[in-house]
């Protein structure tokens, strides 16, 4: 097939051979199946911003750290350099997330080369060496619905455990290689202590993954494992825990009466104590 412009460079510089098909073009990203020498690999070549269809950007990129002062100023300010370096920064949030968690023993495409605004990573294949399918366009079996859905939780968690939230998982964000399923595009992951929305991201994510898998076995949608890895979470328990999937309701009433008290007598005490500061100022006022 015909070159495309964005991969010439790296024809140029060697990183690719030659252009085999285009596998899919997506709402942030085109990716391509290349030849790089023995190995067949992905490249994924991120659209401008402005033919981008990923809305509410600034929701993810909250809690951020750009270390460059000056990149971070203009990405505040919004100047032309400002949204070539926000840019940058979505796209090598990719690459970092592909390299820790990779080194972690996450599921996620090994990552091999990132130049001129295009990722090179492993190409995800089935059992007969095919390009691996969506988990979105597949019709499972209900075991094979609840053994990918528990290890996707896993794979949540461990994410989780590393201080991160893919914060778009879906079935159109999973591949099913021969290993099992495998997580992609994660240009949008987020910090979960430094974004003030990474609790509904990752309710999100697993809501979009328990309707999917419900589709095939229906007692999964009665699952929550969302509220249950984030009160794990926000405890410091979550590696040393076994989720069920299930979060305990408290059927003892709440004691209404006994929290009005508290309330009232905590006002009082408030406003006996304003009245004690009031009175000694007025003594101390009267000396002069």
């Amino acid at each position: 097939m015909k070159i495309p412009t964005r991969l010439e460079p790296l024809i140029e510089e060697g990183l690719i051979d030659s252009v085999i098909c285009q596998l899919m073009s997506g709402k942030e990203a085109m990716v391509y199946m290349v030849r790089c020498g023995e190995k067949v690999r992905c490249a994924k070549v991120y659209k401008d911003s402005n033919k981008r269809d990923f809305h509410r950007h600034s929701y993810y990129t909250e809690g951020r750290k750009v270390k460059n002062s000056r990149r971070a100023r203009a990405i505040e300010k919004g100047s032309h350099y400002g949204r070539i370096a926000r840019e940058e920064v979505w796209q090598n949030t990719e690459v970092e997330m592909l390299c820790r968690l990779g080194v972690a023993g996450i599921s996620v495409p090994k990552f091999n080369n990132f130049f001129a605004g295009v990722l090179l990573m492993e190409l995800i294949t089935d059992w007969e060496g095919n390009v691996a399918p969506r988990l979105s366009d597949m019709i499972l079996s209900p075991k094979q619905a609840r053994s990918y859905y528990k290890f996707l939780i896993d794979q949540i968690v461990q994410m989780l455990c590393l201080g991160i939230v893919h914060g778009d998982l879906s079935p159109y964000n999973v591949l099913v290689g021969n290993q099992g399923p495998v997580i992609i595009d994660l240009p949008q992951a987020i910090n979960a202590a430094g974004n003030q929305h990474a609790r509904l991201m990752i309710k999100r994510d697993i809501d979009n993954l328990a309707a999917y898998f419900s589709r095939f076995a229906p007692e999964l949608a009665q699952s929550d494992y969302a509220t249950e890895i984030w009160s794990y979470y926000q405890r410091g328990n979550l590696p040393k825990t076994q989720l069920t999937g299930s979060v305990r309701v408290q059927s003892k009433p709440v004691n209404v009466s006994g929290i009005l008290q508290a309330i009232d007598t905590a006002l009082k005490k408030e406003l006996a104590w304003q009245r004690h500061k009031q009175t000694k100022l007025n003594n101390y006022s009267s000396l002069y």
